[in-house]
């Protein structure tokens, strides 16, 4: 692992952008993948597409300078098969973590084993780039917060969540997608856009969060 640089910002760089789109009776769909390059020499991805994206990924990851080997977590914000597909990809990795569960080969770790709601699991030394529980599209959903990012400000890898930037105006869109908990969904949404300034969610572009979405948002988690 690479020494630390205080001078350096951790790296949030959207290797995919997902999707999801009615197709006749169906339903087609991909995550959006991301990596996040920790100043203190951590690699993760988030989100690993589906099992027919392996070489994808490969490519998507020598474009960075990066092979398989080199990433050392990966984080699948909820077990959905579009969104880990390609974990066996990475079998030098110290940890994989599923929504909140947390494997290495055949042994499974206790982290948040307390299951509080305010419970983060640190992925960098530096604790800037973390993870939490965001329940409500599933139960055991989790979210990568990274904070001292290249963007200028604290940047949240949400999975489902949030699908894309219009479903904070539609909420029927994020609803549509499947909600185990829309309540808890609705608190996690405000709550991480409080917390963040921009959003990477599950089936879109990253987008800002802006001080209107952040009301809009709260306004939706007040009114159940």
């Amino acid at each position: 692992m690479a020494s630390e640089d205080s001078g350096l910002q951790n790296q949030v760089v959207v290797l995919h952008t997902g999707y999801s789109r009615e197709d006749g009776t169906a339903m087609r769909a991909n995550c959006t993948c991301t990596l996040i390059r920790c100043r203190d020499g951590t690699n993760i991805v988030v989100d690993t597409m589906t099992a027919w994206d392996g070489e994808l990924l490969r490519s998507l990851l020598s474009d960075q300078g990066l092979d398989v080997g080199d990433i050392h977590a990966v984080v699948c914000t909820h077990g959905h098969s579009d969104h880990i597909g390609c974990n066996y990809l990475f079998q030098e990795a110290r940890m994989h973590l599923v929504g909140a569960c947390a494997s290495h080969r055949d042994l499974y770790m206790d982290h948040f084993g307390s299951e509080a709601e305010d419970e983060q699991l640190a992925l960098d030394s530096n604790g800037e780039v973390v993870v939490q529980r965001t329940s409500g599209h599933t139960l055991s959903c989790v979210s990568v917060i990274v904070k001292n990012s290249q963007l200028g400000g604290t940047v949240g890898i949400t999975g489902d969540l949030f699908e894309r930037r219009e479903d904070v105006d539609n909420e029927s869109i994020w609803i549509g997608a499947g909600s185990e908990d829309e309540k808890k969904q609705r608190m996690e949404r405000s709550k991480i856009a409080h917390l963040c300034d921009f959003i990477v969610p599950g089936h879109g572009p990253l987008f800002l969060i802006s001080p209107e979405m952040r009301s809009k948002l709260k306004q939706d988690a007040l009114s159940v």
